[in-house]
């Protein structure tokens, strides 16, 4: 099983914080775990498992977690814990100093170092979402990740952006993956991380090649996806973006095979089709549609969507209405 779930609200109020400590003990680390809300602990926890590696969110109200040196020396899976902290705040002490964190961080600990965290969030929505990775599966040395263990990263631009994104929508779309899934998930995972790590560190000499492609070929599809509507975007458009030339970008694409110009027409035609079955859109016309997703011509359109579907986007709208998206779609 892929995906696990966890709420105490499954027992009564005074139990909830002792469930909540064996929860984390089998599914994180064994940890020192304190809260102002112990008499009535609300909080959930989605568990992903991606093989070695996990992705895990957490709604929970106010915790204080410690990671003492006895308890390291008692277990220690020898992992890095990256957390992406969608809502709340949190203060973190670590042998260097305190610092305090917010929505849009990445905070990255290390199992073999004591830490000192306290969250303070709503059990009513997902305050965080946490990637734990071995040490083993990240090409980078110890004493490279080791200046930016407990050091809030700000998540809103770049490559911190897209591993934030990357693992918040892993928790979002957890019950879509299959097993066949994990492995290129679990490599998706380690390569941001490691990419991330290495550019924060002015380090990215020290990340292999193929874990930089990987990583470039990630932001490079973000970054379609967030500006299909921009007629402007042509295969020349993203190589200038990305500071890399067209002949490179060809050949991150055609490793995938297919091309920059063939995926930013694809992306396109899906988000008209997901869009033209939306009964939020009902009311808005196929032309409309098509320019919002940078599709400007109707006669253009109208012949691409015919060929990527085998039927009029006016049909389509039509089946969709009638029997539901054709094809399961």
């Amino acid at each position: 099983m892929l995906v696990s779930e966890f709420t105490t609200e499954t027992v009564a109020a005074p139990e909830r914080f002792a469930l909540w400590e064996e929860i984390a003990c089998r599914s994180h680390l064994r940890n020192v775990l304190r809260s102002e809300m112990r008499d009535d602990f609300r909080a959930r926890m989605r568990l992903l498992a991606l093989g070695e590696a996990q992705i895990s969110a957490l709604a929970l109200p106010h915790l204080d977690v410690v990671r003492t040196p006895r308890l390291i020396r008692s277990y220690d899976p020898e992992v890095y814990q990256v957390q992406y902290v969608i809502s709340g705040t949190g203060r973190l002490t670590h042998a260097d100093g305190v610092r305090a964190y917010g929505p849009g961080h990445l905070v990255l600990a290390d199992s073999s170092r004591p830490l000192d965290v306290t969250i303070r969030a709503s059990p009513d929505t997902w305050s965080s979402v946490v990637a734990t990775v071995p040490r083993t599966l990240l090409p980078l040395p110890e004493r490279l990740v080791r200046p930016l263990i407990g050091v809030p990263i700000t998540g809103g631009t770049g490559l911190e952006a897209v591993l934030g994104r990357w693992i918040t929508d892993l928790h979002r779309r957890a019950h879509e993956f299959t097993p066949r899934d994990v492995p290129t998930l679990a490599s998706v995972t380690t390569d941001l991380l490691t990419s991330v790590i290495g550019r924060c560190l002015d380090a990215e000499r020290a990340v292999p090649p193929e874990t930089r492609n990987s990583t470039l070929r990630m932001e490079i599809r973000t970054f379609v996806e967030r500006n299909l509507a921009d007629t402007r975007l042509t295969p020349q458009a993203v190589a200038d973006a990305h500071h890399i030339s067209l002949r490179l970008l060809q050949q991150l694409f055609a490793r995938d095979g297919t091309s920059p110009a063939a995926w930013i027409r694809h992306r396109r035609l899906e988000r008209c089709r997901a869009d033209l079955t939306d009964p939020r859109l009902a009311d808005c016309s196929i032309q409309t549609i098509a320019a919002r997703r940078g599709l400007a011509a109707p006669a253009h359109f109208s012949r691409l969507f015919r060929a990527a579907y085998g039927m009029t986007p006016s049909d389509y709208r039509h089946a969709s209405v009638s029997t539901g998206p054709p094809g399961g779609a």
